[in-house]
């Protein structure tokens, strides 16, 4: 899609650093685990950048191979038992923080609805309000997490609801794509997420978030029941 405005693909690539930098701060130990984030976004950026991914006729669409496997990883993730010690060492107010970034990837998908590589339902002028949820986040993490006023079900809630959101429009833009399954956009479909960098996306902006918000709850559910005074404060959130 060499015809699109240069300051999308610059923001879309800017915000993946910086994703990839707040989950670096919320993790306490085991940083190394950074290096195999990475080495995933390099490997998908070369796919995308040789255009594995336009291929759509085949009977496995190679869609999956970008969302698959992170998928596989979140099930993993929750399934095994030693993966708590990696997950001990999460601080929830940089999970937090990272919804942020769902702001400028809405501003993105509506500049490549403008640029007609996507259907308008995937944008906040259609049936796609996650912008909400980036809009939030800040008010989250300052009245949650530095000042500590919100109960935790207030910040329960809030990851179940932006979670919803989240999965909403996953199902939207896989039923917007010119598959076989298509329901959606049939007049101007989703394209783009076929492209570099924005395949970047579902293959690792999306997982991230879904991991963020999956994993708070858990640690969320967790703390409302060990701790008394759950309901009333979030002190015992790091």
């Amino acid at each position: 899609m060499h015809h699109l405005p240069l300051y999308i693909p610059i923001v879309f690539i800017f915000t993946i650093i910086l994703a990839l930098y707040l989950f670096y701060k919320s993790i306490v130990r085991y940083r190394p685990f950074i290096g195999i984030l990475i080495a995933w976004l390099l490997f998908q950026s070369i796919l995308a950048i040789g255009g594995f991914y336009l291929e759509t006729q085949p009977l496995v669409p190679r869609f999956l191979f970008l969302i698959l496997p992170p998928m596989v990883g979140l099930v993993l993730y929750f399934s095994l038992p030693k993966t708590r010690l990696f997950a001990g060492h999460l601080e929830l107010k940089w999970l937090t923080l990272l919804h942020t970034l769902r702001i400028p990837v809405e501003m993105v998908l509506f500049w490549l609805y403008i640029q007609k590589t996507l259907p308008q339902i995937m944008t906040f002028e259609g049936r796609n309000p996650d912008i909400l949820v980036g809009l939030t986040a800040p008010f989250i993490y300052y009245f949650g997490f530095i000042k500590n006023r919100l109960p935790l079900r207030t910040i329960l809630i809030w990851n179940l609801i932006s979670l919803g959101l989240l999965l909403n429009i996953v199902v939207i833009a896989i039923l917007s794509m010119p598959l076989s399954i298509q329901q959606f956009g049939f007049d101007q479909p989703d394209i783009a997420l076929f492209y570099f960098p924005f395949a970047l996306l579902p293959g690792f902006m999306v997982p991230l978030v879904m991991f963020a918000h999956l994993f708070s709850i858990r640690q969320l559910l967790v703390r409302k029941t060990e701790s008394p005074s759950a309901n009333s404060s979030t002190s015992i959130i790091k």
